[in-house]
């Protein structure tokens, strides 16, 4: 029997939907009934048979953060995890949930695994979990990660999530993790990567030239159930389709869209003001907000990644990052 945790998320709901082709007894944790509509909808992206296919899955609701709820779950004879639950936000004031969802509840389902001798564990990390370049070369898994006072609270938390997963490798736990930079794709369209595809649809009129790594949600699932599937284990591998800009990505978007396309490039200072501006009516609506000091350094950084480990490994073909952005769109507008 498989677990897949975060299956009401952009990653774990398509990866249930490959997991549901191949295997009848598959296990889902959710907290909140509504996003199970999102994981209906990813389905109905692939085949009109959705419904048949997302049946097969039992749907058990639990919190990692939560024991007792976890430990019901695994009441279950689970062989196999793929751990692709996370809190993401770039907002400071999250931090403190972050290191709770992210490295405690990581830590509890660790241990619940090698409690109960899980084969395999699989856990979807991040390029943000990854060092930092040397001396302006590509990135790989061998670059050291060191906190020198500018990583975000994602960032923080991911890195002591994967820490407690090399933990479990120790005791006995065998897994892989995968790093993944942005990743697109279709489904989720008012969170994440997706409100790109909603913002530049409906107007967006900035960009910046900001690089980092891109990835289609259909190569991060096959990359994943491919190495849980291996023999490979106690490994980590980035998963980045291509380097690519945003304002490459923004522009791509706008042309499938065809729509007109960000037309007002935003320096580092304009980017600077805006997120003081937001963080200072924040203060006064209480609404999340549109960017932080965060998010606009990292739309400004210029970090290229080497995904030659995993292309080496697995023979691995990515998705060309323009085909999946015109896959999207289409998908968008259905």
């Amino acid at each position: 029997m498989i677990l897949v945790t975060g299956g009401t998320g952009l990653v774990g709901s398509h990866l249930l939907y490959h997991l549901t082709l191949e295997n009848d007894d598959i296990i889902a944790i959710y907290r909140t009934e509504e996003k199970l509509t999102l994981v209906k909808k990813v389905f109905s992206y692939y085949t009109e048979k959705s419904d048949d296919l997302y049946s097969k899955i039992q749907w058990i609701k639990a919190d990692l953060t939560d024991i007792p709820s976890l430990q019901i779950v695994f009441e279950n004879p689970i062989s196999k995890i793929y751990h692709c639950a996370a809190l993401v936000s770039f907002d400071p004031k999250d931090y403190y949930k972050m290191r709770h969802t992210n490295i405690e509840g990581t830590a509890n389902l660790v241990n619940l695994a090698i409690a109960n001798k899980i084969e395999r564990f699989c856990f979807v990390s991040s390029i943000a979990a990854i060092g930092d370049s040397i001396d302006n070369k590509a990135i790989n898994e061998e670059n050291e990660w060191v906190d020198n006072g500018d990583k975000h609270g994602y960032a923080i938390t991911k890195y002591g999530a994967e820490m407690e997963v090399w933990r479990g490798s120790q005791e006995g736990l065998d897994a892989v993790i995968v790093n993944p930079g942005v990743i697109l794709g279709s489904g989720f369209f008012n969170e994440g990567s997706g409100k790109m595809f909603t913002q530049v649809y409906n107007g967006f009129k900035f960009y910046t030239e900001g690089v980092t790594g891109f990835v289609s949600v259909k190569d991060v699932v096959k990359a994943m159930i491919q190495l849980t599937e291996s023999d490979i284990r106690n490994e980590r591998f980035i998963l980045v389709s291509e380097n690519v800009s945003f304002k490459e990505i923004l522009f791509s978007i706008a042309k499938y869209f065809n729509v007109k396309q960000p037309s007002i490039k935003a320096s580092p200072l304009m980017t600077s003001i805006f997120w003081r501006v937001d963080w200072f009516l924040t203060l006064i609506t209480g609404k999340t907000p549109l960017m932080t000091k965060n998010s606009a350094r990292s739309s400004h950084n210029k970090e290229a990644y080497d995904t030659s480990k995993i292309i080496d490994t697995l023979n691995f073909k990515f998705q060309k990052i323009d085909d999946v952005i015109q896959e999207v769109c289409s998908e968008f507008k259905k």
